[in-house]
């Protein structure tokens, strides 16, 4: 029999060796949301603006998608201050971005129970902002469509504070009530280059 040469276990060697950089290569070009599950990040699970490109439609009442307008109608239903309004938007984009309490769309993160109230069953203001349509003429409504659009198509470096911002309350809106039990022991995110009196809103951010 004719020993082996060396060449005759190169051969396998350098296939497993191959196989391996092409696995590492793999594994370094995973996307941010598993890296993010092992460093213990939160990240988007879905971001908005990844999955709308470049193309962003003119505001006008015929753009208004179904998102625009549930983003609308929950921001409208919490004030009718524009720079309110789009922090209030920022806050729904990042429920639907983190799919806080396992919601992914707009519709469903304003319709969880009990988190807008105005959205709730046996609420009086229930139907009235469900009724909204691009073609509303409430007081305010165009107003607080564009707020929606602008912020549902914005970069998410434009996010006026981190992503697990997704509480807020108003002291205005709940007088002779206590505030609510998540905001014990926790303090409001400072908002910079935004003048909003902090007995309309506080925002949280890191609450489960």
């Amino acid at each position: 029999m004719r020993p082996l040469g060396k060449n005759t276990f190169m051969v396998p060697v350098l296939a497993i060796a191959l196989l391996a950089v092409t696995m590492l290569s793999a594994f370094q070009m995973l996307s941010p949301v598993t890296a993010g599950v092992s460093t213990g990040r939160i990240v988007p699970m879905v971001s908005v603006s990844q999955t709308l490109g470049t193309d962003v439609p003119e505001f006008s009442r015929e753009t208004i998608n179904n998102n625009v307008l549930w983003l609308a109608r929950c921001i409208y239903s919490e004030t009718k201050r524009a720079e309110e309004q789009a922090l209030v938007a920022w806050v729904v984009r990042n429920r639907v971005e983190t799919r806080y309490r396992g919601e992914s769309s707009f519709r469903g993160v304003v319709l969880d129970p009990y988190q807008f109230s105005a959205f709730n069953r046996g609420s009086r203001k229930r139907r009235f902002y469900r009724s909204l349509s691009p073609y509303s003429n409430a007081r305010g409504w165009l107003r607080t469509m564009k707020v929606a659009h602008n912020v549902y198509y914005s970069d998410e470096s434009e996010r006026p504070f981190a992503i697990t911002t997704r509480h807020f309350y108003s002291e205005r809106s709940m007088r002779g009530r206590r505030a609510p039990r998540w905001t014990r022991g926790q303090r409001p995110v400072r908002l910079t280059n935004q003048r909003i009196d902090a007995r309309r809103f506080r925002f949280y951010s890191g609450i489960s």
